[in-house]
């Protein structure tokens, strides 16, 4: 089921935009680089920003690179890419573990802290994709619709 991850994208339509955030991978430098990279979008397409797109889009990149840092061993890559009509994020990380919700009944009785990232990841992403890495790892690919 998983495939290769590859790191460019096939077609690029006029407007699409990409952005890497600096080596350091923190969530703060992802969701600037999503922002930078949906502001330039805007302009090349003299297009308004659709500010409550931008936020979930943000949402998703602070989440998944989070949730790399938390339980995936660290962030070992990430990808920006603007094209269409949304936003692809694309973290990668050093573990081959599949990412899982925590059941609200856990959450509830305080088994387990947190469990609350994957849900927001699924729930504003339109198309999600996990891939194995060729050096280990996986890439988790989520696409935000910025419309």
């Amino acid at each position: 089921m998983r495939e290769e991850h590859t790191t460019e994208p096939v077609a690029e339509p006029p407007g699409a935009a990409r952005a890497a955030p600096p080596a350091g991978y923190r969530p703060c430098d992802v969701r600037q680089a999503v922002q930078r990279a949906v502001s330039e979008r805007c302009r090349a397409t003299h297009t308004p920003c659709d500010t409550d797109a931008l936020a979930d889009a943000l949402l998703v990149a602070s989440e998944l690179t989070t949730n790399a840092i938390l339980h995936g061993g660290g962030v070992t890559d990430v990808r920006v890419d603007v094209t269409g009509p949304g936003i692809r994020v694309s973290v990668s990380d050093r573990s081959d573990e599949l990412p899982v919700a925590v059941p609200e009944a856990e959450r509830r009785r305080g088994r387990r802290p947190g469990g609350h990232g994957w849900p927001i990841v699924c729930r504003l992403a339109r198309d999600i994709r996990v891939a194995d890495l060729p050096a280990g790892g996986k890439c988790i690919t989520a696409e935000v619709p910025l419309s």
